[in-house]
Protein backbone atom coordinates (compact mmCIF):
# COMPACT_ATOMS: atom_id res chain seq x y z
CA UNK A 1 0.00 0.00 0.00
CA UNK A 2 1.40 3.36 -1.09
CA UNK A 3 2.34 6.21 1.52
CA UNK A 4 -1.03 7.73 3.36
CA UNK A 5 -1.77 10.99 1.91
CA UNK A 6 -3.14 13.43 5.18
CA UNK A 7 -5.93 14.95 2.69
CA UNK A 8 -10.07 14.90 2.96
CA UNK A 9 -9.72 13.00 -0.76
CA UNK A 10 -7.55 10.29 1.46
CA UNK A 11 -9.53 10.16 4.23
CA UNK A 12 -12.76 9.47 2.08
CA UNK A 13 -10.95 6.79 0.24
CA UNK A 14 -10.10 5.56 3.32
CA UNK A 15 -13.17 4.94 4.51
CA UNK A 16 -14.62 3.39 1.42
CA UNK A 17 -12.16 1.10 1.67
CA UNK A 18 -13.06 -0.06 4.96
CA UNK A 19 -16.75 -0.10 4.20
CA UNK A 20 -15.84 -2.68 1.28
CA UNK A 21 -13.31 -4.98 3.44
CA UNK A 22 -16.19 -4.92 6.18
CA UNK A 23 -18.55 -5.61 4.16
CA UNK A 24 -16.89 -8.60 2.30
CA UNK A 25 -15.42 -10.14 5.11
CA UNK A 26 -18.26 -12.27 6.82
CA UNK A 27 -18.88 -13.72 2.70
CA UNK A 28 -15.16 -14.98 3.03
CA UNK A 29 -15.63 -16.02 6.47
CA UNK A 30 -19.25 -17.96 5.79
CA UNK A 31 -17.42 -19.60 2.95
CA UNK A 32 -14.77 -20.49 5.30
CA UNK A 33 -17.34 -21.95 7.13
CA UNK A 34 -19.28 -23.80 4.42
CA UNK A 35 -15.65 -25.46 3.37
CA UNK A 36 -15.07 -26.90 6.78
CA UNK A 37 -18.15 -28.28 6.79
CA UNK A 38 -18.04 -29.83 3.02
CA UNK A 39 -14.21 -30.73 4.18
CA UNK A 40 -15.16 -32.75 7.25
CA UNK A 41 -18.21 -34.58 5.11
CA UNK A 42 -15.93 -35.38 2.20
CA UNK A 43 -13.02 -36.57 4.55
CA UNK A 44 -15.89 -39.19 6.78
CA UNK A 45 -16.66 -40.03 3.28
CA UNK A 46 -13.62 -40.95 1.93
CA UNK A 47 -12.72 -42.92 5.42
CA UNK A 48 -16.02 -44.61 4.94
CA UNK A 49 -14.90 -45.84 1.51
CA UNK A 50 -11.05 -46.67 2.45
CA UNK A 51 -12.45 -49.50 5.34
CA UNK A 52 -15.00 -50.85 2.06
CA UNK A 53 -12.00 -51.00 0.02
CA UNK A 54 -9.67 -52.75 2.42
CA UNK A 55 -12.34 -54.88 3.52
CA UNK A 56 -13.02 -56.15 0.13
CA UNK A 57 -9.42 -56.93 -0.58
CA UNK A 58 -9.10 -58.54 2.98
CA UNK A 59 -12.10 -60.46 1.65
CA UNK A 60 -9.93 -61.70 -1.18
CA UNK A 61 -7.87 -64.12 1.49
CA UNK A 62 -11.01 -66.52 0.70
CA UNK A 63 -10.22 -66.67 -2.82
CA UNK A 64 -6.27 -67.12 -2.60
CA UNK A 65 -6.20 -70.87 -2.91
CA UNK A 66 -9.24 -70.12 -5.86
CA UNK A 67 -7.15 -67.64 -7.90
CA UNK A 68 -4.28 -69.75 -7.32
CA UNK A 69 -5.52 -71.57 -10.62
CA UNK A 70 -5.22 -69.03 -12.28
CA UNK A 71 -1.28 -69.53 -12.72
CA UNK A 72 -2.14 -72.58 -15.21
CA UNK A 73 -3.83 -70.58 -17.63
CA UNK A 74 -1.61 -69.25 -20.56
CA UNK A 75 -0.93 -65.33 -20.40
CA UNK A 76 -3.71 -64.52 -22.62
CA UNK A 77 -6.02 -66.37 -20.53
CA UNK A 78 -5.46 -64.78 -16.99
CA UNK A 79 -8.18 -63.64 -15.07
CA UNK A 80 -7.34 -59.73 -15.02
CA UNK A 81 -6.98 -59.42 -18.72
CA UNK A 82 -11.00 -59.87 -18.27
CA UNK A 83 -11.35 -57.01 -16.14
CA UNK A 84 -9.76 -54.17 -17.86
CA UNK A 85 -10.70 -50.48 -17.01
CA UNK A 86 -12.20 -48.31 -19.74
CA UNK A 87 -13.16 -44.92 -18.43
CA UNK A 88 -13.79 -43.09 -15.37
CA UNK A 89 -16.80 -41.17 -15.32
CA UNK A 90 -17.33 -38.09 -13.15
CA UNK A 91 -19.60 -34.75 -13.17
CA UNK A 92 -18.24 -31.70 -12.04
CA UNK A 93 -20.50 -29.85 -9.20
CA UNK A 94 -20.20 -26.78 -7.51
CA UNK A 95 -19.64 -27.29 -3.97
CA UNK A 96 -18.99 -23.99 -1.36
CA UNK A 97 -17.98 -22.18 -4.39
CA UNK A 98 -15.27 -24.95 -5.82
CA UNK A 99 -15.87 -27.24 -8.91
CA UNK A 100 -14.75 -30.19 -8.23
CA UNK A 101 -15.57 -33.35 -9.99
CA UNK A 102 -17.91 -36.16 -8.13
CA UNK A 103 -17.75 -40.09 -9.37
CA UNK A 104 -20.67 -41.23 -11.18
CA UNK A 105 -18.64 -44.82 -12.48
CA UNK A 106 -16.07 -46.53 -13.83
CA UNK A 107 -16.60 -48.55 -17.29
CA UNK A 108 -14.62 -51.65 -18.58
CA UNK A 109 -13.36 -52.44 -22.05
CA UNK A 110 -16.36 -55.75 -23.21
CA UNK A 111 -14.03 -58.56 -23.45
CA UNK A 112 -15.97 -61.46 -24.84
CA UNK A 113 -14.48 -64.65 -23.20
CA UNK A 114 -15.32 -68.34 -23.91
CA UNK A 115 -16.79 -69.62 -20.59
CA UNK A 116 -15.40 -72.93 -21.48
CA UNK A 117 -12.11 -71.85 -20.88
CA UNK A 118 -11.81 -70.94 -17.16
CA UNK A 119 -13.48 -72.63 -14.00
CA UNK A 120 -17.24 -72.35 -12.55
CA UNK A 121 -15.67 -69.22 -10.33
CA UNK A 122 -14.76 -66.88 -12.92
CA UNK A 123 -18.40 -64.97 -13.03
CA UNK A 124 -18.22 -63.62 -9.70
CA UNK A 125 -14.48 -63.18 -9.50
CA UNK A 126 -14.74 -60.89 -12.22
CA UNK A 127 -17.59 -59.17 -10.20
CA UNK A 128 -15.09 -59.14 -7.32
CA UNK A 129 -12.63 -57.40 -9.45
CA UNK A 130 -14.75 -55.06 -10.60
CA UNK A 131 -16.32 -53.52 -7.66
CA UNK A 132 -12.74 -53.60 -6.46
CA UNK A 133 -11.71 -51.40 -9.66
CA UNK A 134 -15.01 -49.06 -8.83
CA UNK A 135 -14.18 -48.40 -5.50
CA UNK A 136 -10.65 -47.41 -6.13
CA UNK A 137 -11.56 -45.25 -8.84
CA UNK A 138 -14.21 -43.53 -6.27
CA UNK A 139 -11.40 -43.36 -3.94
CA UNK A 140 -9.07 -41.48 -6.17
CA UNK A 141 -12.14 -38.93 -6.98
CA UNK A 142 -12.90 -38.19 -3.47
CA UNK A 143 -9.05 -37.85 -2.72
CA UNK A 144 -8.76 -35.56 -5.24
CA UNK A 145 -12.10 -33.52 -4.62
CA UNK A 146 -10.92 -32.92 -0.78
CA UNK A 147 -7.55 -31.96 -2.35
CA UNK A 148 -9.03 -29.37 -4.10
CA UNK A 149 -11.64 -28.19 -1.16
CA UNK A 150 -8.50 -27.93 0.98
CA UNK A 151 -6.21 -25.80 -0.95
CA UNK A 152 -9.97 -23.35 -1.26
CA UNK A 153 -9.83 -23.64 2.05
CA UNK A 154 -6.44 -22.81 2.60
CA UNK A 155 -6.57 -19.66 0.10
CA UNK A 156 -9.97 -18.25 1.82
CA UNK A 157 -8.18 -18.68 5.06
CA UNK A 158 -5.58 -16.70 3.89
CA UNK A 159 -8.34 -13.74 2.73
CA UNK A 160 -9.41 -14.16 6.00
CA UNK A 161 -6.69 -13.62 7.76
CA UNK A 162 -5.62 -10.70 5.49
CA UNK A 163 -8.97 -8.48 5.85
CA UNK A 164 -8.71 -9.33 9.85
CA UNK A 165 -5.03 -8.64 10.63
CA UNK A 166 -3.81 -6.31 7.81
CA UNK A 167 -6.13 -4.41 5.96
CA UNK A 168 -9.12 -3.46 7.78
CA UNK A 169 -6.53 -2.69 10.92
CA UNK A 170 -4.22 -0.85 8.39
CA UNK A 171 -7.88 1.54 7.27
CA UNK A 172 -8.86 2.38 10.66
CA UNK A 173 -5.14 2.97 11.59
CA UNK A 174 -5.47 5.28 8.30
CA UNK A 175 -8.42 7.15 9.26
CA UNK A 176 -7.73 7.71 12.88
CA UNK A 177 -3.92 9.62 11.45
CA UNK A 178 -5.61 11.43 8.65
CA UNK A 179 -8.41 12.37 11.28
CA UNK A 180 -5.83 13.39 14.19
CA UNK A 181 -4.04 15.52 11.42
CA UNK A 182 -6.95 17.10 9.95
CA UNK A 183 -8.29 18.03 13.04
CA UNK A 184 -4.61 19.51 14.50
CA UNK A 185 -5.02 21.45 11.60
CA UNK A 186 -8.34 22.83 11.63
CA UNK A 187 -7.39 23.35 15.73
CA UNK A 188 -4.45 25.41 14.42
CA UNK A 189 -6.91 27.21 11.71
CA UNK A 190 -9.05 29.04 14.19
CA UNK A 191 -5.93 29.61 16.29
CA UNK A 192 -4.13 32.11 13.84
CA UNK A 193 -7.61 33.34 12.57
CA UNK A 194 -8.10 34.22 16.21
CA UNK A 195 -4.97 36.16 16.97
CA UNK A 196 -5.22 37.87 13.00
CA UNK A 197 -8.60 38.72 14.21
CA UNK A 198 -6.69 40.23 17.51
CA UNK A 199 -4.28 41.85 15.83
CA UNK A 200 -6.71 43.26 13.24
CA UNK A 201 -8.94 44.32 16.13
CA UNK A 202 -5.34 45.72 18.20
CA UNK A 203 -4.79 47.85 14.95
CA UNK A 204 -7.76 49.67 14.82
CA UNK A 205 -7.45 50.99 18.45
Amino acid sequence: MGAVKLTKNDLKRQKDQLRQFERYLPTLQLKKQQLQMVIMKSAAELEKREKEYFSMIDGLDDWVAVFAENTAFDDKKKIENLVIPDRVVCVVENIAGVFVPVFKELTFREIVYDVADYPLWVDEALVRMREISRCNALLKTLRNQVELLNRELRLTSQRVNLFEKVKIPEAKENIRKIEIYLGDQQTSAVVRGKIAKKKRQGAAI
